[in-house]
């Protein structure tokens, strides 16, 4: 089992979920973050005042998948949420040791 962490464009997460769904990849968490990479930040004019936002908004998205499924979700993130430009985000994999499903008590990957 691994858990695949993803940071794209606020404005790729239903495309993301779609394309996960539509690989079978039935539950996901998204969180509403701020980073920065590459891409750096901007400069703003607020009440005639420049000031530089060097965190941009970002989503990201965690989904935990049966080894089987990874290569598949992985396609489907990067193709789902790739725009060209810079600030499209990263995608990480890391292992995951055991999963528990609390109303059943299910454990393993019959737990995803």
């Amino acid at each position: 089992m691994k858990l695949i962490m993803a940071v794209i464009k606020p404005s790729k997460l239903d495309d993301v979920r779609k394309a996960l769904s539509d690989i079978g990849v039935q539950g996901m968490t998204a969180t509403e973050v701020k980073g920065f990479g590459r891409q750096k930040g901007h400069t703003e004019l607020y009440r005639g005042a420049e000031y530089v936002v060097d965190f941009l908004p970002k989503t990201k998205i965690e989904v935990a998948v049966g080894d089987d499924v990874l290569e598949r979700a992985i396609e489907a993130i990067t193709t789902s949420a790739r725009t060209g430009k810079i600030g499209d985000g990263k995608i990480f994999v890391y292992n995951l040791e055991q999963v528990t499903r609390i109303r059943t008590g299910e454990t393993g990957p019959h737990a995803l």
